[in-house]
């Protein structure tokens, strides 16, 4: 997809269709739909031709409001604190980027991620706008994602995983139950708790499952090895936290923990390993590892 305003420093210009409503300006509607946006903020951007619309033509925010009509923008830029992890390209080619993710760092932008997120990143790096994550992987956990580079075969690689055709190993550290039977497989429902950033068990027909088993005793800990069916959101922090064996540092589960800055010596002790998959394009095997460990 050609975008009117070009990519910047990493960032892809965002797109606003408008809706149907009363407003009878850009600027009426834009002060609804961005409250925390002031006028001046986006007048700035007009000035600077940063406010256009499909054709590339400049939006002014006394122009009459068009339903249907779609805007792009670049987002201010804002301070942020350099996480200082790097990320490191295990595979690349016309169709993919393969990526081992460091902890802390968010796979795409929001809140008050933009620069310091991976895809930004590595649009940054390699210059190529149209890179989009396959599968999502928490920021607070650290190891390989699948990146689509070819927005034409892109549909091929999400498939695999709307297909459960590839195959993840993730590696946790958590405590060591004796009285616990290993390996086994955890079965649960999973819903949004009512802290919105959470999930948690539910009664109900299972809709993820885990195999978990232990990898090797470290004294009072133990490395585990993690296999989820599913991919439901923290699935395998909820599901470790449920049999016991909440994963060290994890600031959510049991307890959310306060939210502050990141103390990058203490990232939760969660890594998503490996993968392996038959790539859809050129039907040869793959199989990524991780450089990282726990």
């Amino acid at each position: 997809m050609a975008f009117p305003l070009p990519m910047r420093e990493g960032v892809t210009a965002s797109r606003v269709n408008l809706p149907n409503g009363p407003w009878k300006t850009i600027g009426d509607y834009f002060s609804v739909r961005f409250p925390q946006v002031t006028r001046d903020s986006w007048q700035r951007r007009v000035n600077q031709g940063e406010l256009v619309d499909e054709k590339g033509q400049l939006i002014r925010l006394e122009n009459d409001y068009r339903c249907g009509a779609c805007i792009y923008y670049y987002r201010e830029r804002a301070v942020e604190i350099p996480i200082p992890l790097q990320e490191t390209i295990l595979f690349q080619n016309e169709e993919l980027l393969v990526v081992d993710k460091p902890h802390f760092l968010p796979v795409t932008p929001g809140g008050r991620f933009l620069q310091e997120t991976l895809l930004v990143r590595l649009k940054r790096r390699t210059g190529i706008e149209s890179l989009t994550p396959i599968h999502r992987l928490d920021r607070e956990t650290a190891g390989v994602i699948m990146i689509s580079v070819n927005p034409s075969t892109r549909s091929l690689w999400q498939s695999l995983f709307r297909e459960k055709l590839v195959e993840k190993e993730y590696h946790a550290l958590a405590s060591i139950r004796h009285d616990l039977a290993l390996p086994m497989t955890r079965e649960s429902r999973l819903e949004r708790d009512a802290q919105f950033f959470r999930m948690r068990e539910v009664d109900g027909l299972p809709n993820s499952q885990t195999h978990i088993s232990v990898i090797e005793q470290r004294g009072n800990n133990a490395l585990y090895r993690l296999i989820p069916i599913t991919g439901k959101m923290h699935q395998l922090r909820v599901h470790m936290n449920a049999i016991g064996l909440p994963i060290l540092n994890d600031g959510f589960y049991p307890i959310p923990l306060a939210a502050g800055l990141d103390d990058f010596t203490k990232p939760l002790k969660l890594l998503a390993k490996s993968i392996t998959f038959i790539d859809p394009v050129s039907a040869d095997s793959r199989h990524f590892i991780s450089m990282q460990s726990l």
